[in-house]
């Protein structure tokens, strides 16, 4: 069903409790990748000039005991203020007096931002009585938190369910979001082509049974590769093999018959270094070495499928990409995304974390359809369809 947004309601002089995902890097008080802050703007604009009162709330990092100086919003406050060109006024706290009195005094197309949630317990536990003193905030719920909507707190999920009756909206960053995740996994252009990457087979299990359903061709990279591979009989050295799982890729195969494509050559070292000695090997992985990225054979054929694609999604990197001597596999993927994209118009679809961290590192972030802000969730939403979280909104 497609749900409403805050472009469907009226905002003048209401106050509009807005979930965002400003859970930005932050080293020394200085935000050093701000792209969740920057992916907000539309939304927050959008009731700012239209003379809404937006009241901001999100979370920021894993604080372990409460209140942490490390893990405060308020550097996210200033630099906030300076993309909208307007004050920011910044609240020590996330529920109780200093926050009700602040949102009090707010005037149309003002700007709040509460404190980090996770400074209180509740929020992770959908604590009643800390989503009640929330939702008394707000006369409009807007949820524009996709690296979150996948979890049901206090703020995504205890929040528009106290706030029935009145307006529970989306805003534009998730109605991006689903769109081409929903559209890639119900109505995929074909051939459909999926990327996955990463460490642990069993952590993208469900996924993987997924797209095995719906995509023509299902590529692995990355450390999970290696379980697949011990699957198959290959010596793997000291690569790191998810050995739990191996029966689980064995079982993955036979169901995949000629879908599933896996490394037939490595790039290989003793150490994970920016200087380390590299080779490269096709078949066994000698002893005392790791596999630490996709050969360059390998990289070469999964180019070629995703060349001849009309959908793509990519999650997870092809080997350890932050390590120059690592990096290629990873960047022959995002080169051959945005080319797929730019030459054969092709739908590329980047699932968050290290893939986005990725094709930002490689320049190429503007060249492919959608670089999703959501890691976690997008895999969740690949492998559901949907959120429970999203699903009671308006």
């Amino acid at each position: 069903m497609p749900k409403k947004t805050v472009a469907d309601v009226d905002v003048k002089g209401k106050r509009v409790l807005m979930r965002v995902d400003f859970n930005v890097p932050i080293e020394d008080g200085q935000i050093t990748d701000d792209r969740r802050i920057a992916q907000a703007l539309p939304t927050i604009k959008s009731v700012i000039d239209r003379g809404g009162r937006v009241i901001l709330m999100s979370h920021l990092g894993r604080p372990k005991e409460g209140a942490d100086p490390r893990f405060s919003l308020r550097p996210v406050g200033e630099h906030l203020s300076q993309l909208l060109g307007k004050p920011v006024r910044f609240v020590n706290n996330c529920i109780g007096l200093e926050v009700e009195q602040a949102v009090n005094a707010m005037q149309d197309g003002d700007v709040v931002l509460l404190e980090n949630l996770r400074f209180l317990k509740g929020e992770e536990k959908n604590d009643p009585n800390f989503a009640a003193q929330l939702a008394k905030l707000g006369d409009v719920y807007v949820n524009d938190a996709f690296g979150t909507a996948h979890r049901e707190h206090a703020s995504t999920f205890g929040v528009p369910q106290l706030m029935q009756g009145k307006p529970r909206v989306i805003g534009f960053l998730i109605q991006k979001e689903l769109k081409f995740l929903g559209e890639a996994i119900t109505e995929p252009q074909r051939p459909f082509v999926a990327i996955l990457g990463g460490a642990k087979v069993s952590d993208k299990i469900k996924v993987i049974e997924k797209l095995l359903e719906k995509a023509d061709t299902l590529l692995i990279g990355g450390a999970m590769a290696n379980t697949f591979l011990v699957a198959q009989g290959r010596e793997m050295g000291n690569s790191m093999v998810e050995r739990e799982a191996v029966d689980l890729a064995k079982q993955l195969i036979s169901k995949a018959r000629f879908k599933l494509k896996l490394p037939i050559d490595s790039v290989v070292s003793n150490e994970m270094s920016d200087d380390a000695d590299t080779q490269v090997v096709n078949g066994d992985v000698p002893a005392g070495m790791m596999a630490l990225d996709i050969g360059p054979e390998t990289a070469r054929l999964f180019r070629d499928d995703v060349m001849k694609a009309k959908t793509i999604i990519w999650n997870g990197p092809m080997g350890v990409f932050e390590r120059e001597p690592f990096a290629d596999g990873t960047q022959e993927i995002a080169e051959a995304c945005a080319e797929a994209t730019q030459k054969h118009d092709a739908t590329s679809i980047i699932g968050g974390g290290d893939s986005a961290a990725a094709v930002e590192l490689f320049g190429l972030a503007d060249k492919v359809t959608h670089v999703s802000t959501g890691g976690g969730a997008s895999l969740e939403f690949l492998e559901k369809g949907h959120f429970s979280t999203i699903d009671l909104l308006d």
